[in-house]
């Protein structure tokens, strides 16, 4: 015997759904933060990266002239990568570039795993960014 009015599954229906729904928005918040927060940081480490490459100037080269400039060998970026190889988030190579003496460009790519979001067939996520410093003399 059927009550009449009564519930026949129509809450729990609803219930499961939001429930879905809440866990997926939840998802994004956590998992979106997560990525804002890794652009940020992927910005920090290129910056330093850059900077331990454009500190390592030529010295008889200021000497001579007065003048600032990197240093033409391979020690100016194997410092920026090293120092951003320290951060266990950076993924794949550390692109540098000190060619032209003036400045040292630095870019990093760092993986955002997501916590909530991978329930849901997200898969991780990479960001990147990149940074140029440039000696300065005088100072």
């Amino acid at each position: 015997m059927t009550r009449p009015g009564g519930d026949r599954g129509t809450v729990a229906v609803f219930t499961s759904i939001f429930a879905l729904f809440v866990l997926m928005l939840a998802g994004l918040l956590v998992d979106g933060g997560l990525t804002i927060h890794a652009r940020q940081r992927a910005a920090d480490i290129a910056e330093q990266a850059a900077r331990a490459a454009a500190d390592d100037i030529d010295e008889n080269y200021l000497r001579r002239t007065g003048k600032a400039r990197i240093l033409a060998s391979d020690e100016p970026c194997r410092r920026a990568r090293l120092l951003a190889a320290t951060y266990h988030e950076v993924t794949g190579p550390i692109q540098c570039d000190t060619s032209d003496g003036q400045s040292a460009r630095v870019a990093v790519r760092i993986r955002v795993k997501f916590q909530l979001l991978s329930a849901f067939g997200f898969s991780d996520m990479t960001m990147s960014s990149t940074a140029s410093a440039h000696p300065q003399e005088g100072i």
